[in-house]
This record gives structure tokens, C-alpha cells and sequence, in this order.
């Protein structure tokens, strides 16, 4: 198998930047000491004056040029695929919007077909779904006559049709059902967040303490604090459950982001994009599920009511906002697109860092932090 080696970059491992030489076999990692000398006819990728960090995890996005999940046969999938690898993100999750039994199966198998294709960008781990078992007060641009209370059965037949890939579902604590629910979805496989809710602080820390790990874009479609209702924002803040973060400037103010970071700490936020079919696209008008949306200066709104739905947010973009918002340096802000995600999915083990045996999904960002390359399982990605 052929071997590929990064020689010369500054490369992000345990928390910090170091003089490593990466190589690359079979789709997996091995660390070298900076002066390996690679023999033979192996292939050196020179990364002098780069950093070399984790690819990063996207695990809630509907979509981006021109796709929309919800919609999207197994090749429009493999089109995001290979957009979200140019902008850094070299696994990501497919989130399912709420919408009826029927769709919902052949959003499932959509993903079935994908996972038999040769995939040439990133990683389509597996589906979110974003319902359908939320509050209507705080639907966003979910259809409210497709919301449901907790139905057990409707979920096992989506998780026996997508063979145990569903990863991800976001839920509202208060709908009908849900708490006593929460330890058997787990048993499904499938991590628990909480979102779309005015569910109260006490609802909202039983759900947490049944099993729920992160809360779906922290402060957005949610109750918010208040100093006698904390509701499920202040369960979310204080709990040590994982905070998602739409970076993009306009869901969250840089101040909040800054907030949110320092009540959280840096371990316990990860930056989604919740992208829709229009990033990567101009303004225009566009589809979220069965909802139209109007994209002005990149602003996603339905066009009904005028309700932000989603972002036209890159991972890659996020990236630079969060330094920007805080100040910070990246070797603080790389874990809430990389190894944060990757421990609340549970596959630290294989992915969001660099470390021996992990797969190889690699980005090389330069010195303003922008996308140079990027490896997906080894193979340099063409941009």
C-alpha cells in the first residue's frame, strides 16, 4: 500500500503544536520524528510553514451546493461529500429534517446507497435526525403538523432501515413521552440531544440525567435563561453536556460565543454549521425539507414567516469567525471542530486527533489559518 508523508509542518497534537512527521498508510496515521527521512519512492507532502491538524466533524448539516438532505439520492450526497472535504470537514453527518414517515425512509435509504458508492470526499458517518418528536412553541423551520410526541416504534423502524446508522437525534424534553424514552433510544445507538424547547429547567435536567449528551444550536429556537426560570438553557449551561454552536455571526453574537465558552469551557462546545442546500451558493431562493427559504447576504430565512432557517456556514469559515469572536489562539479553538465532536459521537477513538492508528483525515490549514489541503483516509483531496 502506498505510503504518503506530511514532513515540515507544525502539527496540532495533545492540545499543543510540535515538529512531527506524519505518515499515511492504509487510511490510517503513524507519528515520526520530525528528521524521518522517507526512502524509496514514497510521496512527501512539504507543509513547511503550515499547520497540520484533525480533519474537522461536522455533525448537523441539511445540506450545501444545491442539496438538500431531505431530498438528496446517494450521488447528491456524495456531492456534499466532496464540498464539505474542500472546506476542512472530512466527516459530517447528515441531519433529516422533520418530515413524514415516507420521506423520512427514503432520506435513510439515500444514505444506504451512498455507503455502497466509491466515495471520493469526506466521511458520511451516519444521520441526524432533527425530529421528529419536538415542541411546536419553538419549531423553527420544522413543519409543526409533522411533529410528534415519543414514538418508540416510528424510531426502531428508521434505525432497523438505516442498519444501526442513525448516530444523532435531537429531541425536545418536554414533548409527550421523550424523558422516559431517552435510556432506550440510547440502547439504540443513537445519541441524545436536546433542542427546540421552552421545556423547564426540572424537565430539562431529567432528560440529562436519562442520558442526553448535547444540546442542538445552544440559544437558538430554545427558552432562554431567566433569573427564576433558568428553563433548558440554564440546564444546558450548567450541566456538563456538550453546547453546539452556529458561528456563522448571525445566529450567535461574539460576545455570546465568548460567553458560552467561558461558562462551558473549551471542552464541551462543538461548532456545527447547520448548513443548508445554499452554502456554497449565491443568494437566491432555496429548499429546507418542505419549507422554501430566501437567502439575502447569505442569511437563510423562511420565506414565510422571515424565521432564520440554517446558515450558509463552512466549518472552515467557523473556524476563522471563533478566532476572530475570541481572541483565542487555534490550538484552543481547533477542538470544538474536531475533538470535541468526535468524543460526544463517541469515535474518539478513531477520529479528531492526530495520534497513532486514527484514520487519516488530515487538513493543512497556512499561516492565516485557510485551507491549503486537505487528506480524507489518506488521499489528498482535489480542490
Amino acid at each position: 500500500m502506498e505510503k504518503y508523508y506530511i514532513k515540515g509542518g507544525s502539527v496540532y497534537m495533545d492540545g499543543r503544536f510540535c515538529d512531527r512527521t506524519i505518515a499515511m498508510e492504509d487510511g490510517h496515521i503513524f507519528v515520526l520524528p520530525k528528521d524521518f527521512e522517507p526512502g524509496g519512492d514514497a510521496q512527501v507532502y512539504n507543509a513547511s510553514g503550515c499547520h497540520v491538524v484533525p480533519g474537522f466533524i461536522d455533525v448537523h448539516t441539511h445540506g450545501a451546493v444545491g442539496v438538500d438532505v431531505n431530498a438528496a439520492s446517494a450521488e447528491d450526497l456524495e456531492k456534499i461529500c466532496q464540498f464539505m472535504a474542500g472546506n476542512g470537514t472530512t466527516s459530517w453527518l447528515c441531519s433529516v429534517l422533520t418530515d413524514t414517515r415516507e420521506q423520512t425512509l427514503a432520506c435513510i435509504d439515500a444514505f444506504n446507497e451512498h455507503e455502497k458508492m466509491d466515495q471520493q470526499g469526506a466521511h458520511l458517518l451516519g444521520i441526524h435526525l432533527e425530529g421528529p418528536f419536538l415542541a411546536s412553541e419553538f419549531k423553527g423551520a420544522m413543519p409543526e403538523y409533522l411533529l410528534q410526541k415519543a414514538n418508540m416504534p416510528l424510531l426502531a423502524e428508521y434505525q432497523e432501515r438505516a442498519k444501526g446508522n442513525i448516530r444523532y437525534i435531537t429531541v425536545s424534553p418536554e414533548v409527550e413521552g421523550i424523558v422516559e424514552a431517552i435510556p432506550d433510544i440510547r440502547k439504540m445507538g443513537i445519541k441524545v440531544a436536546i433542542g427546540h424547547s421552552g421545556a423547564d429547567y426540572e424537565t430539562s435536567m431529567k432528560a440529562i440525567e436519562n442520558g442526553a449528551v448535547c444540546c442542538t444550536h445552544t440559544f437558538n429556537a430554545m427558552k432562554l435563561l431567566h433569573q427564576h426560570f433558568p428553563a433548558i438553557m440554564g440546564a444546558a449551561l450548567e450541566s456538563d453536556i456538550y453546547c453546539e454552536a452556529i458561528c456563522d455571526g448571525r445566529h450567535l453574537h461574539p460576545g455570546v460565543v465568548r460567553l458560552l465558552l467561558k461558562t462551558k469551557g473549551l471542552d464541551k462546545v462543538v461548532a456545527i454549521t447547520d448548513s443548508i442546500m445554499a452554502a456554497g451558493l449565491p443568494d437566491g431562493q432555496y429548499k429546507l425539507g418542505v419549507n422554501d427559504v430566501v437567502v439575502v447576504d447569505g442569511d437563510a430565512k423562511l420565506a414565510d414567516t422571515g424565521v432564520r432557517a440554517g446558515s450558509t456556514l463552512t466549518q472552515n469559515t467557523a473556524l476563522l469567525n471563533l478566532l476572530r469572536f475570541t481572541g483565542r489562539d487555534l490550538n484552543q479553538i481547533l477542538p470544538l471542530l474536531t475533538e470535541n465532536p468526535a468524543k460526544m459521537l463517541g469515535i474518539y477513538d478513531k477520529k479528531g486527533s492526530i495520534a497513532d492508528g486514527k484514520d487519516a483525515d488530515i487538513v493543512i490549514l497556512d499561516q492565516e489559518n485557510e485551507i491549503k489541503d486537505v487528506f480524507v483516509s489518506g488521499k489528498l483531496i482535489r480542490r
